[in-house]
């Protein structure tokens, strides 16, 4: 319904309702899913509302957000792209797949924003379960931490359902760690070893769940 128009009050007021009853941030008014990834430098979050993204950048002094959506061209996208320029945040977008194996292209993508980005970044999808998940697991590898640690962002707590087809996130942390952890850096492995279509073919996920996850808590 919203047509990327932010210049009148017409565009302006059917942005917001499209983000708030289309794209569900009604939900997102009383819950953020903030947590820390990196405590200082990286945090996670689902996607911010314009007032939230303005408290969130004075009380943690953000000066990236990194958008895992991509490109979504919905209220929610043009309201936080507006924001965040008013802000000055360095404004990157880096789509994940949320039910399909993680592509190598785009890991080594997210670790050029890494380590060109500055510090603190906010990382956010639509819930803040699932890519948020997937990008923050990849940050703490980045960061020289285990795949034990980079599975703990993917959790209940967040509203990640590793039963569901979202579950194939974890199956790719687990992969390193049976596959390469302790044998090669997590960067190399992705780089030489990991083979993302056997990834895909190999994962299973329970049609409940799915359901559960896709359809009653819609998630993307």
């Amino acid at each position: 319904m919203f047509d990327g128009d932010l210049t009148t009050p017409r565009g302006r007021f059917v942005a917001w309702i499209d983000s708030l009853f289309i794209d569900h941030a009604v939900f997102r008014l009383v819950w953020s899913n903030l947590s820390p990834v990196v405590p200082g430098k990286i945090y996670r979050c689902n996607h911010p509302t314009p007032g939230r993204l303005r408290r969130m950048t004075r009380s943690l002094g953000l000066r990236t957000l990194i958008n895992l959506r991509g490109r979504t061209l919905n209220g929610s996208d043009s309201l936080s792209r507006e924001t965040a320029h008013d802000l000055g945040l360095d404004f990157y977008d880096m789509a994940f797949e949320s039910r399909g194996a993680p592509q190598r292209d785009r890991i080594l993508r997210l670790h050029e924003i890494y380590t060109g980005m500055r510090a603190p970044a906010m990382m956010h999808c639509k819930s803040g379960a699932d890519r948020a998940g997937l990008a923050s697991g990849l940050m703490v590898l980045f960061e020289g931490g285990s795949a034990a640690d980079a599975l703990r962002q993917l959790s209940w707590r967040f509203g990640h359902i590793r039963h569901a087809r979202t579950g194939i996130l974890d199956a790719f942390f687990l992969h390193y760690q049976r596959e390469g952890e302790g044998r090669k850096s997590f960067l190399d492995w992705v780089r030489e070893d990991y083979d993302e279509a056997a990834l895909g073919r190999n994962f299973r996920a329970n049609g409940l769940a799915s359901f559960v996850n896709d359809w009653v808590l819609a998630h993307e």
